[in-house]
């Protein structure tokens, strides 16, 4: 534990408690536009920097917890009854999607300086989510994990419900919504079904996990990430356990579903990602920024943190056609980065374009993970049967298709925030997403033009450039493993390329639109501060990724390492 606290409070608590707080004042306080605009941008500078702040934090005392997680604070009892508390810690990948969404945040209000419409309702929504994300990526505590993730489902459903396009936001929003809560009951019974299961717990388990849990003891029920992860993987029937009168392996098949399909929905993959399109063609321009940047990153986040710790011997265990549920994983992600790719290629709509190629790039997040999950349930069923488990070279395969998922997630994070801040700038000014009506304005907005490209080459992965190094990584880790999905995959990158320059095309190039003879097409001030940290992060994560490759590759290597 380190002692660092904000006036003594942990500040892993106060990354949430800023926005919180700002939501307050912004919405209920600051009625004027000017004042609610000044007011959320200075919350969630404070945010960023304190997220900033947290994220060197870890990086310098990253080596003293063994790359595994750093707290600021012990836990509180919160919920006694069921064994849950108030806790927070991060490891290398929870502080790098920390950091995104500090990144993100003030920008997107930035962006949003241009909404005069109940403008402080508006800004409050943005840093509401801020806070329910940063909730996520903080806490140690599964029904704190789920409190927050359902936190940052309410902002969003109102900012496109509110403040989407005036044709199909409420289609959009009652979408979106029904989506996202029919995925988050699967996964609040699975939560509860693991929490009271706990209690199961031999005592020769429950002494494993004292070292994260002092005091805890069999017969105790908890919702510690860590302890959960140690303890929920050994219960079987072998063991004679049941719950509730049912095999437990049984129990951890519809646990492991819950969480699957809540988390399938969110990244999302193929077929769960039918939402996303019509949320991001409706969303306002901050809304799809923090959408794309980092909603979907919960996620893969939870399938990281979570659904693979939790189940290694679900992921390894034949589901259908002799395949195991990583394989199917797998192949879902592989059709989402093809299918993505072509529906991408098919639009003439540019917000929902690169609503598509969000369904794309996340597919190689997806087969990352598959690796992982994959990798990680052999080398636990290695571990609990003393056999020999994975080879260094297969290990270190594992670590590198994870490592690359992470990366994708950051990458992703920032290139996807610039495209639709491009594609709801130009919506702003010209009233149409439809790319048919765009066509040569390059001649009227040449620092648009560049910067459009410039984004566009880091969402391709051009080498130099961020988008290379997560899907490079994600493609070197899976090919050992998934080498034909791998290779079906690379179809998907073949039409990333094409999608990428028919949008170019579309709206550069071609005969110029006398329709926009008079319209200011070039980024306004607002938005050009707004994209230049992105810019200088895509550049800069292309040609030096280890300034936080080599942080989540810490923490990476640990959960590889440590199983069993």
């Amino acid at each position: 534990m380190i002692d660092f606290s904000i006036f003594g409070i942990d500040p892993l608590l106060a990354l949430i408690l800023l926005p919180a707080v700002g939501t307050v004042v912004v919405g209920a306080f600051f009625r004027q536009t000017w004042l609610a605009r000044i007011g959320a941008l200075a919350f969630s500078l404070l945010t960023l920097g304190l997220a900033v702040a947290v994220f060197f934090i870890y990086q310098n005392n990253a080596e003293s917890v063994g790359y595994g997680y750093l707290t600021f604070s012990e836990p509180q009892p919160w919920f006694a009854l069921l064994g849950s508390q108030i806790s927070f810690g991060i490891d290398g990948i929870s502080a790098a999607m920390i950091l995104l969404t500090g990144i993100l945040s003030p920008l997107a209000i930035l962006v949003s300086w241009e909404v005069s419409d109940r403008a402080p309702a508006h800004l409050a929504l943005l840093l509401l989510f801020e806070a329910g994300s940063m909730g996520v990526f903080a806490t140690t505590d599964l029904m704190i994990f789920f409190l927050f993730y359902e936190l940052s489902l309410v902002p969003m459903y109102f900012l496109i419900n509110q403040w989407g396009s005036p044709g199909g936001r409420l289609y959009a929003s009652t979408k979106f919504m029904i989506y996202s809560i029919g995925g988050t009951l699967g996964m609040l019974l699975a939560i509860q079904l693991i929490g009271w299961a706990s209690s199961l717990a031999s005592p020769e388990m429950a002494a494993q996990v004292q070292g994260v849990l002092p005091g805890f003891e069999a017969g105790m029920n908890t919702y510690n990430m860590q302890a959960l992860s140690v303890i929920w993987p050994q219960l079987s029937n072998t063991l004679g356990t049941s719950f509730l009168g049912i095999p437990i392996e049984t129990v951890k098949a519809l646990a492991f579903i819950g969480f699957f399909v809540a988390f399938a929905i969110k990244v999302p993959i193929w077929p769960f990602h039918t939402w996303l399109p019509d949320a991001h063609g409706e969303a306002p321009t901050a809304g799809s920024m923090l959408l794309a940047g980092v909603m979907l990153k919960l996620g893969a986040y939870g399938f990281i943190r979570l659904v693979v710790p939790l189940f290694p011997d679900v992921w390894i265990s034949e589901a259908i056609f002799g395949m195991n549920f990583a394989t199917i994983f797998a192949i879902l992600s592989v059709l989402g980065i093809v299918l993505g790719a072509l529906a991408a290629f098919g639009q003439n709509d540019i917000k929902r374009l690169v609503a598509y190629s969000s369904v794309n790039h996340m597919g190689f997040v997806g087969i990352g993970v598959a690796v992982m999950a994959l990798l990680y349930g052999e080398s636990w069923q290695a571990a609990q049967q003393s056999t020999a488990g994975l080879s260094a070279d297969m290990l270190q395969t594992g670590i590198i298709a994870t490592n690359g998922a992470v990366m994708q997630m950051f990458n992703h994070g920032l290139s996807a925030a610039g495209m639709f801040l491009l594609a709801g700038g130009l919506y702003h000014k010209t009233h149409t997403r439809d790319m048919s009506e765009y066509g040569g304005l390059w001649v009227r907005a040449p620092i648009f033009g560049g910067i459009f490209i410039f984004t566009s080459m880091a969402s391709l992965g051009l080498p130099g450039l961020n988008g290379f190094i997560g899907e490079f990584l994600v493609v070197r880790g899976t090919w050992p493993v998934f080498t034909v999905l791998t290779a079906l995959s690379m179809i998907g990158l073949l039409f990333t390329g094409s999608y990428i320059l028919k949008g170019i095309r579309a709206v550069l190039h071609g005969p110029f639109n006398m329709k926009w003879l008079n319209t200011n097409l070039e980024l306004h001030l607002n938005e050009m501060v707004a994209i230049s940290p992105l810019l200088v992060l895509m550049l800069i994560t292309g040609i030096l990724p280890n300034w936080i490759l080599l942080t989540i590759n810490g923490s990476v290597t640990a959960i590889m390492n440590g199983i069993g």
